[in-house]
């Protein structure tokens, strides 16, 4: 079946002449490398090839060959359109109104497979990792460039080989890539320490409501505070990731305020607790170790009722533990 899959595939982006690329909204590293891998091995075939992010590209990913080429909206026409790194439509913004995706291409075990032909692959750790694995099987080759924004997706999805997913295969699949040119040790830079001054005076707001209960940390990022911060993003420039390293936390929860009353929710898990469902609870989705969802209502409202949903989990998780080994 997979063979099948893989011959359909191919044959698809073979007979395809303009295409249109497309990730998801507030991108990170793997939204911006698998779809520039995508987009600028199409151009090499000789495709017209148009590469779309709603919310554009963040700075830290600026430096990657071919971020200049992405726009924030389609123009014109096109005959074939792939999605990559999205669970769902509505991550894609405002990209599909009434016209379904040919071709979808993701990692994240709660996709809905929405597209025409899906290519979903929960056990790989990024979808940057799923096209340097699979592109040459569809006849795309992979070059310098190429391998440049597939690493950085990886080592951003991973972040740097740290989450629990990363296996031997993973760092097979890096190396290959780094046989192509690219530097390792740069990217990582780039994509994981370097950061912006407002960038961490933006964390500065979040870390100074920062709020531990048990084993539950979070915190909160306004509008006012993105705007005194002058920081240019949609997004939490990477703060969940601080917040949960925090010692004897299993979850943490962030909540980024966003334009029209809406709320944006980001969990991070230990190993042993699934964040991916109860991202799902709230129509989002993601990975067991990582999610998140976007929520209509007042700040005060959503992380009422999201920290009782993960307060939940945590409860019924300890629970199961106790039950399992009644002399913990």
């Amino acid at each position: 079946m997979e063979n099948n899959l893989h011959e359909q595939i191919m044959q698809l982006l073979h007979n395809a002449s303009r295409v249109l690329v497309v990730s998801h909204i507030r991108p990170d590293g793997d939204a911006v490398g698998s779809l520039l891998g995508m987009g600028l091995a199409l151009k090499d075939r000789g495709k017209e090839v148009q590469m779309v992010l709603n919310d554009g590209v963040p700075s830290v990913f600026r430096h990657l060959p071919g971020s200049e080429l992405i726009r924030h909206h389609v123009h014109g026409e096109y005959d074939f359109s792939i999605t990559l790194d999205c669970s769902d439509l509505q991550r894609a913004g405002d990209v599909f109104q009434e016209r379904q995706p040919d071709l979808n291409i993701d990692h994240h075990i709660t996709n809905l497979n929405f597209a025409k032909v899906n290519f979903v692959m929960p056990e790989a750790v990024a979808t940057s990792a799923i096209l340097a694995e699979f592109m040459e099987v569809w006849g795309l080759a992979v070059t310098e460039d190429i391998a440049k924004v597939l690493l950085s997706g990886i080592v951003s999805d991973t972040i740097g080989f740290r989450t629990p997913n990363v296996t031997p295969h993973t760092m097979r699949l890096a190396a290959d890539l780094m046989e192509h040119g690219p530097n390792l040790s740069d990217l990582y830079t780039r994509a994981l320490i370097r950061r912006s001054y407002e960038a961490a005076h933006y964390w500065g707001y979040g870390l100074l409501n920062l709020k531990r209960e048990g084993r539950l940390a979070w915190a909160a990022l306004t509008l006012k505070n993105r705007e005194e911060a002058g920081y240019p993003g949609k997004d939490d420039a990477d703060l969940i990731n601080v917040i949960s390293n925090l010692d004897g936390v299993d979850i943490s929860v962030l909540f980024i305020e966003q334009q029209q009353g809406r709320v944006k929710v980001s969990w991070r898990a230990q190993p042993g607790y699934d964040v991916a469902q109860l991202a799902l609870s709230f129509g989002g989705g993601g990975h067991p170790a990582a999610a998140g969802a976007e929520l209509e209502g007042l700040m005060s409202d959503v992380e009422e009722k999201v920290l009782a949903a993960t307060k939940s989990v945590l409860e019924n998780n300890h629970q199961k533990e106790k039950d399992t080994n009644p002399q913990a």
